[in-house]
Formats: C-alpha cells, sequence, structure tokens
C-alpha cells in the first residue's frame, strides 16, 4: 500500500485569494435565496436583493479570476532561475549562437548528375 503524498501549503497570496473567493460565494448564495424569498412574499426587498446578486457574481468571478493568476505568479516564482528551491527547474543557460557550428550541406549532394 502506497503512502499518499503530502500536498504542500498554498502561498499566502494564494490562500488569501481563495478566501475572499469562498467569502463572496456565501454572500452571493444569502443574495439568491433573499431574492428568491422576496420574490415569492411579492417585497420591495426584491430588486436591492437582485443587484447584490449580480454584483455578487460579478465579484465571485473576480476572485476566482484572481485565484488562478495568483497561483501562476506563485508557480512562477517557484521555478525562477535564481530561485533557492534546489528543483526549481531553472536551466543552465545555453552557449550563444556565435560559438555554435554553423550547419552546412553536404556539397556532393547538389552536385550529381541527373541519370
Amino acid at each position: 500500500m502506497s503512502v499518499p503524498r503530502r500536498r504542500r501549503r498554498l502561498p499566502d497570496e494564494v490562500r488569501a485569494a481563495a478566501v475572499r473567493a469562498v467569502l463572496s460565494l456565501a454572500f452571493t448564495l444569502v443574495g439568491v435565496v433573499v431574492a428568491t424569498l422576496a420574490s415569492y412574499a411579492g417585497s420591495w426587498m426584491l430588486t436591492p436583493a437582485l443587484m447584490t446578486m449580480g454584483l455578487g457574481v460579478f465579484g465571485t468571478m473576480w476572485c476566482l479570476l484572481e485565484i488562478l493568476i495568483s497561483r501562476q505568479i506563485a508557480a512562477q516564482r517557484v521555478r525562477a532561475p535564481g530561485s533557492a528551491h534546489p528543483m526549481a527547474g531553472s536551466r543552465a543557460p545555453s552557449e550563444p549562437l556565435a560559438a555554435r557550428p554553423f550547419p552546412r550541406a553536404d556539397s556532393s549532394v547538389y552536385l550529381q548528375s541527373p541519370q
């Protein structure tokens, strides 16, 4: 039986973005419930609840996009060429183009006469 791999802790900015996304989603769901109950009751609260719900959907999408962007930034920071992480994935610098030999085609191929 294999031992499950331990998951690394998310960076602080990613965790903060995830917390904001969950809070935004929770407030949006509260707005959905209030809008549903206000529509059943025929209350004046329906219009503000619908506007709050629309803003909540926009805010939730914004927070989800923020999670994606902050995860990408954190991943790039880990894989950066000068990072202290030993398995950072940085490549050795390639040799300059001037130091590489110029590839030449075999000239005998072009000098053959057709038969």
